[in-house]
């Protein structure tokens, strides 16, 4: 898959709103600790127009919530950033700003960065004269790419098995980094839906050549019985489903070519098998 086409904030704005609570544990235990999790509701995307630069920015993600022992509501604000941006402190502190305008809440931000540079990022935003600091701005940060993978592999957190195929691995590590996130995947035993979140995310980032898919296969072989079977079987499970995918996509093609021929949707319904809807929303 083309860099380009990837929807990064949309991928990490799934998972970490499916799994805000163990985020918070894997990364932040001192917040998590705090934060009453009986009180969580996510509240609708902001969009903020830079009207200087002429652009748009939209807030990842804002989760309403409210502190152990306390009464009023605060708002955890989460920002992804894929790529290098010399001014992203500035942003942080522009998106808070706003965020307390329009709600008159504490709010604590949390950056978390993917992108697969090393560059120690800053995590405060300053203004500040010889004679006063009129702002004195911070943010928590994640760093993926600085994380050493295989410190994280036995903590049976959902967060932490996606995350693995953008922490801190090189090259010759790729079979072993699909492995344990496998072996994550079998011990936290999830439902489909989100084993299929997780599985996704990781795939998006990490995706084996088939050499390196043959090596996982022979390394699954060598694990103690029962662990293979169910890492074999799990391997096996979403194969099948990248097939089936495959063959979808390959009936849509067709559908495609036949209404460009002048085919009739129960026609084209017929001869692919598709449903009704799926060719009619070809048309579109």
């Amino acid at each position: 898959m083309s860099e380009t086409r990837i929807d990064h904030d949309r991928l990490f704005k799934e998972l970490l709103s499916t799994f805000f609570e163990e985020f918070l544990l894997l990364f932040f235990p001192h917040v998590y600790e705090q934060v009453d999790f009986r009180h969580i509701s996510f509240l609708s995307e902001e969009v903020f127009t830079d009207v200087a630069a002429g652009e748009k920015h939209r807030v990842d993600l804002l989760v309403e919530t409210k502190l152990k022992g306390e009464d009023g509501l605060i708002i955890v604000h989460i920002e992804h950033q894929s790529y290098t941006q010399p001014a992203f402190p500035e942003r942080m502190f522009l998106y808070v700003s706003r965020l307390f305008q329009k709600y008159r809440r504490r709010i604590l931000p949390v950056a978390i960065f993917s992108y697969d540079a090393i560059r120690d990022e800053p995590s405060s935003f300053t203004i500040q004269f010889p004679f006063l600091t009129v702002v004195d701005f911070r943010f928590l940060t994640v760093e993926l790419r600085k994380l050493p993978w295989r410190e994280y592999i036995r903590r049976d957190n959902p967060v932490a098995a996606a995350l693995l195929s953008k922490m801190g691995y090189n090259e010759s590590e790729r079979v072993a980094v699909k492995r344990e996130f496998l072996r994550m995947l079998v011990r936290l035993e999830l439902d489909e839906a989100k084993q299929r979140l997780l599985f996704g995310f990781f795939e998006t980032y990490l995706t084996l050549s088939e050499q390196e898919e043959l090596e996982l296969r022979n390394e699954v072989n060598e694990m103690e019985t029962k662990e293979a079977k169910k890492v074999m079987d799990l391997i096996v499970s979403y194969e099948q489903r990248g097939v089936e995918k495959g063959m979808e996509k390959g009936k849509m093609d067709v559908a495609k070519r036949m209404l460009g021929k002048g085919y009739d949707v129960p026609t084209i319904c017929e001869l692919t098998g598709l449903p009704v809807e799926a060719v009619e929303k070809l048309k579109e």
